[in-house]
Order: structure tokens, then sequence, then C-alpha cells
């Protein structure tokens, strides 16, 4: 088996990383990597649902989408997440614990005690460390996970959590859990370098694996897939299933109601309504807004061409 520790923390690089390594390499890999303050949805699910977007746009905090399905995850500097590409000769093989099984071995040797939950997690004492997903590709099967040794847990609560009843669709949706970092139960304290060493210490234990460095082909190969998928519109924001979104916003005692009807990421109707703008203001804005993307900048751009004023709460309430 490859092992790869990716010294790129561009959470886009690392995604694309695990689709090129599983579609081009037919060698069995383990990776780990981290990246800054980044909330990574599912494959199937509607991205802007999952976040709390205007914190999230507040804090630059970055949004990705992963190619493999189940919820929503959020790393930072604090968390390292591991994946295992492997070769499978029928879909019987493929298993959860087939590959969570190893990790849950190795914090056994730190002293911590993990187990798996109904619901693809692993939980300490109850509560969610970590959270996996699978993606299939022929006959290699790619998993992937997040451990959350000492993540600003502040932060991951904020940046994921949503006013229920704002988007409807038939988006794959995530299941909220208690959470909770490994640093605090552990007998002795190890940083979160030295603890992603570790990890990869133990799989190096096995004298069948090796150590891989991506090459410069590597990296430039990952790179063109980041360029021109991982980090654009269309793959983030755009690929979510079709949604209706509603919500109403009141200021002055004058009340905006919000209804949008959203395919591919873009506005197909568009019907606000209320007394914050006028008759011939709605109906300038309801046009204007079809076939624009529903996305912060589009979005202030239409209001700008009909307000001298836009705050950001008026901008959010359309999110």
């Amino acid at each position: 088996m490859l092992c790869i520790q990716l010294k790129n923390n561009d959470p886009y690089f690392c995604l694309a990383a695990e689709e090129y390594l599983l579609k081009n390499f037919s060698e069995d890999i383990f990776m780990l990597w981290q990246s800054e303050n980044t909330v990574v949805v599912g494959k199937h699910q509607n991205a802007l649902a999952e976040i709390n977007y205007p914190f999230v746009h507040r804090n630059n905090i970055t949004v990705a989408r992963r190619i493999s399905g189940g919820g929503t995850v959020f790393h930072d500097a604090g968390n390292v997440n591991f994946a295992y590409i492997k070769n499978v000769s029928s879909p019987a093989e493929i298993s959860f614990k087939l590959f969570t099984e190893p990790v849950v071995k190795a914090l056994a040797r730190l002293k911590v005690t993990a187990t798996t939950s109904g619901r693809n997690d692993l939980l300490v004492e109850g509560k969610k460390i970590s959270g996996n997903a699978e993606h299939v590709f022929k006959n290699r099967v790619l998993h992937h996970g997040t451990l959350l040794y000492n993540s600003n847990l502040e932060t991951l609560g904020q940046s994921i959590k949503v006013i229920p009843g704002k988007y409807h669709g038939k988006a794959v949706q995530s299941n909220r859990s208690i959470v909770t970092n490994i640093f605090p139960f552990l007998k002795k304290q190890l940083s979160v370098n030295d603890f992603s060493s570790f990890l990869m210490d133990v799989q190096l234990e096995n004298s069948a694996n090796s150590v891989y460095e991506l090459n410069e082909k590597d990296n430039q190969t990952i790179q063109k897939l980041v360029a021109e998928k991982f980090k654009t519109w269309v793959w983030n924001y755009g690929y979510s299933p079709k949604y209706t979104f509603q919500n109403e916003f009141l200021f002055e005692d004058k009340k905006l109601k919000v209804e949008l009807q959203v395919e591919k990421g873009r506005i197909v109707s568009s019907n606000c309504s209320g007394e914050f703008f006028t008759e011939n203001e709605l109906e300038i804005l309801n046009k204007s807004l079809v076939g624009e993307k529903h996305f912060y900048s589009d979005m202030r751009e239409k209001l700008e061409k009909i307000l001298s004023e836009v705050s950001d709460e008026l901008v959010f309430s359309f999110f």
C-alpha cells in the first residue's frame, strides 16, 4: 500500500487528489491531509441548505463538495482527514468497518476507546469524532473520514448551524450529531502534527507499505482537476439538486417575503412580495433574478440596482 501525507493544505487540491488517486492509480493507498477552515458537503447535498451562509461568508470559510455521498463535515487545522483507496473484486468486500477498524485500533494504542455508530460515524463516549463516506469507481473504493483531534468546535457548530424550513427539495440532508475532540481523552498530549505522524507510522509498521510523494506530473494533473472541477461554482453550488427557497425579512416594520425556485444553482422563478419594495421595484427584482446564480455577489448586484443602500442583512435574507 502506498502511504501519502499531502503537504498542500488547499481543500480543493486535497479533494481533487483523492479523485485523481482513485481513478489513475492501481495500488492500494492510505492518505492523510489537513486544511484550513472548510465546510465539505456530500455529493448529493444542497450546499446552501447545509451551511450557515452568513457566518461562512463573513468568516471566509471555504465551501467544497466531495465526490462521495453522506453528510456535511467541517475541516480545520485541528482536524486530520484520512483516506483509504482499495481495489475490490466485488461489492461484498466493501464495508465501513473494514476501513474504520484500523483507525479504532490506532486510537486504542493511545488509550482512546472509539466505537462505531449506526450512521458510519466514530464516537468517543457517545460523541462524534469522525464522519465517514465512500465512493466506488469501477473496482476501486475510496473511503475517507475526518478525525476531530483539536478542532475549533465553536466554529464548526456555527458553520453548519442552519434554520430549518428555508430550503425544500430532495437533496440528502445531514444528521446533526454532538461532536467532541480526541485530544481531551489522551493520556499523553500530542500536537496535531504528532498525532498525524503517529497515524502514518502505524501504517508504515507493515513492511509491505511504503511512502509515496506526489511528483510534478501528479501535482499538475491534480491542479488541472482543481481548476476545472473542484474550485468551480458549478461543482460546489450548481451541482445541488433543484430546490425551493422561502424566507421572510422584516426591516422597520416592512416585510419582504422571498420565494425562489432554483435549478442547477440558478434561479428559474422568483416570487418576492411584501411592503419592503414598491410594486414596481418588486416587478423589476423578480424579473432580474431569473437566470442568476443563487449566490451572494449576484443577489447583492441585483439589489443594488434597485436600492441606494443594501445591507448584508438584506442580502442574507435571500439565503
